[in-house]
């Protein structure tokens, strides 16, 4: 939904599809739903972390214990890169990708470490607008799970904030699935985030802080988080005026940058009382980054709710929904 509303204004947008809370779904030929490239490379981690997952234990991989001992930092990078390099030449990898992700999935491609393919100093949202998947694994501790999280995210974007905003928007995507409520959302993100600042997780990144000219590790990751937390707050004062008809990219930020597409997601979210279908409407219906703010909003909405929650004619007529099914199926734990 967010897709044809990207790059337009608030006037092009309500002059096109009308106010927010009367979008509906953009059918494609065979009533089918196209989905971006976020959903694309959203699938190409899922994908990726359940091969990897499967490990030596056959079909059993692909749930708790067996899962989480399999991931691991050389299991989950071959796999990214696999999959990575395969969403890079997919025909259907025609959804204005971004160029940061292109170029860091050419640069793997080559086979040289990903420490140098990665765009060093990019934060764009396509680090986070991806991540999701990694929250929904069975069996993951926290520093596995924020490991994958930031380590999914460095293979193409190499700047702090780009690890540090992938990894709180997996964690938010966790903990609305483990039952954290609305208002507690933005409280308990802000003590993630204060807890991590001196957490660089060198088995899964290596020496990335030293390649992007950092003396201490520690103090390179701690600059993303502080962003991560200066968006947070600009999240938590918009709505504190709770205006559901403001557009959400006026009230937090545009999105094309990491840590904006999270805070602007989470305001989306929110500011309709987490209900899903406005979620993404009122995400989608935005001057900004709207697909990606729009693909976090219903992440959100999603691990809050569960499948249930949506119309049965969106998820009907959502493109890929074999395989998006096929990635709740192997992490359902319900």
């Amino acid at each position: 939904m967010g897709y044809p509303t990207e790059f337009l204004d608030m006037a092009q947008i309500t002059a096109k599809f009308g106010p927010w809370r009367e979008m509906g779904l953009p059918l494609s030929a065979g009533d089918v739903v196209r989905v971006t490239d976020d959903t694309q490379m959203m699938l190409a981690v899922g994908e990726a972390l359940m091969e990897a997952g499967i490990g030596d234990s056959g079909a059993r991989g692909v749930r708790g214990a067996d899962t989480a001992a399999a991931l691991t930092p050389v299991s989950v990078e071959a796999a990214l890169r696999k999959h990575f390099v395969s969403w890079l030449h997919d025909p259907d990898n025609n959804r204005a990708p971004g160029q940061t992700c292109l170029n860091a999935c050419v640069a793997l491609e080559r086979g040289i470490p990903w420490q140098e393919a990665t765009v060093i100093n990019s934060k764009g949202c396509g680090a986070n607008m991806r991540v999701t998947p990694v929250a929904l694994i069975p069996g993951l501790s926290r520093g596995q799970r924020a490991g994958i999280a930031q380590l999914q995210a460095a293979l193409t974007h190499g700047h702090p904030t780009a690890l540090a905003a992938s990894d709180l928007t997996a964690h938010a995507t966790w903990l609305l699935a483990h039952g954290c409520s609305l208002g507690d959302l933005i409280p308990q993100l802000r003590t993630y985030a204060q807890e991590s600042r001196g957490s660089y997780y060198g088995d899964w990144l290596g020496d990335l802080a030293a390649r992007a000219g950092a003396s201490d590790p520690a103090a390179y990751i701690a600059f993303g988080w502080d962003e991560c937390l200066r968006a947070l707050d600009t999240a938590a004062s918009a709505l504190r005026t709770k205006d559901a008809d403001r557009d959400p990219s006026a009230a937090v930020g545009a999105g094309w940058v990491a840590e904006e597409a999270l805070a602007t997601a989470l305001y989306s979210f929110l500011v309709v009382d987490g209900d899903a279908r406005s979620a993404v409407m009122r995400a989608s219906h935005s001057s900004g980054d709207s697909d990606s703010i729009a693909a976090l909003a219903g992440a959100f909405a999603g691990a809050k709710h569960g499948v249930l929650f949506w119309p049965p004619e969106w998820r009907e007529a959502l493109e890929y929904e074999d395989r998006i099914g096929a990635l709740a199926a192997a992490w359902d734990t319900v």
